[in-house]
């Protein structure tokens, strides 16, 4: 089957939770989360949860394994926690609860951010993965980087990836 088959077989409306994780942001200034949002419910998505949690290891983990067994959501996009200052751990707690981990995600994020910004691209640890039926991305706190990866890589292929994942 070719590619186009695949993302007509596709599900045109993914359920998603969009998760920012900071210890100082608010629903009125999360730039970030608003974009997030904006991006999925303009091309159908349907936003199952909204909310901001703190950079701590023990909720972002409880939050996670939560979701997992309530299942509220074909998908999980957090934003924040992926850098390489000491208080990023997004990415640590979602790498031990994932399944499989979409390696390509990270590296064409990383390339696209590249011809963007230069060499701080590799600062980002953004990451994507399945743990269970859940398809999970970690993305970046910038709004501009989140904005970039939702457009170039999630909203083509966020059906697809859980197309994918229900097989």
């Amino acid at each position: 089957m070719s590619l186009e088959e695949h993302r007509k077989k596709s599900p045109g409306s993914v359920k998603v939770i969009v998760m920012t994780v900071s210890d100082t942001r608010t629903k009125e200034t999360d730039e970030t989360g608003k974009i997030i949002k904006e991006l999925l419910e303009k091309n159908s998505h349907v936003i199952v949860d909204y909310q901001i949690i703190e950079n701590d290891r023990e909720i972002i983990t409880n939050f996670i394994e939560n979701e997992l067994t309530w299942y509220r959501s074909q998908a999980i996009i957090f934003n924040g926690g992926t850098g390489i200052s000491s208080k990023d751990m997004t990415v640590e707690i979602v790498e031990k609860l994932l399944d499989k981990k979409l390696h390509g995600f990270g590296e064409f994020f990383r390339y696209l951010s590249y011809k963007e910004i230069g060499p701080a691209a590799m600062l980002s640890r953004s990451m994507a993965g399945v743990a269970g039926s859940t398809l999970i991305i970690c993305l970046p706190g910038s709004p501009k980087a989140a904005k970039l990866a939702m457009e170039k890589l999630i909203l083509s292929e966020i059906g697809h990836m859980v197309m994918e994942i229900m097989k």
